[in-house]
């Protein structure tokens, strides 16, 4: 059961509450905290009890401490990378991750610059097709950030940040090539199209 609700953690991309979990393995909920409580001190390299040994001793045998933990965050289990490795991981997905955006990725970031601040709704709206993946990869790589939450929607407007203006070689949006000319008539422009 560890290893089916690892994998299940393993993709998730929200914290997963217990009750789900159980569900989604079928088994009792308490062989789940058990399971879970396990997957806890594997990964904080905490030794488990063998049959027959010392209980004390086991608890307190050190194991091999994974880079990643299991935490529960926001009344669920989530697994995160340990922060001591915080600043390794930031350097490596802003600047050693050579991997290119996708097209869709970079659909959605020109939406995001000539728009903001915009909702992922109006973004959805704008490229006709669900966008929540990118925008959780363009967060990821640091290149949009959460300007504000509208108080009567409550839907979290984007922008861009000051990465994607080094990414591109430059000052400021204002910089940004005009897109009237990239539009298939060419004669709209960018506002009056999307409207």
């Amino acid at each position: 059961m560890e290893r089916a609700l690892e994998a299940i953690l393993m993709v998730a991309d929200e914290p997963q509450g217990v009750v789900h979990l159980a569900t989604a393995v079928r088994r009792p909920v308490v062989e789940v905290q058990a399971a879970i409580a396990r997957l806890v001190a594997d990964y904080d390299g905490v030794l488990p009890a063998v049959a027959g040994s010392d209980p004390e001793a086991a608890g307190s045998a050190k194991g091999t401490r994974r880079g990643f933990e299991l935490r529960e965050v926001a009344g669920g289990w989530r697994i995160y990378v340990r922060q001591d490795h915080d600043p390794v991981i930031a350097d490596f997905v802003l600047t050693q991750n050579p991997t290119r955006l996708s097209q869709a990725a970079l659909e959605t970031l020109a939406v995001i610059a000539y728009k903001q601040p915009i909702s992922r709704g109006a973004i959805a709206s704008i490229r006709a097709v669900n966008v929540d993946s990118v925008v959780r990869t363009l967060l990821g790589r640091g290149l949009i950030t959460e300007v504000f939450t509208d108080a009567e929607t409550g839907a979290i407007n984007y922008g861009t940040t000051d990465l994607l203006l080094t990414q591109l070689g430059i000052n400021s949006l204002e910089e940004l090539p005009p897109i009237s000319p990239l539009l298939d008539d060419g004669v709209e422009g960018f506002d009056n199209a999307l409207t």
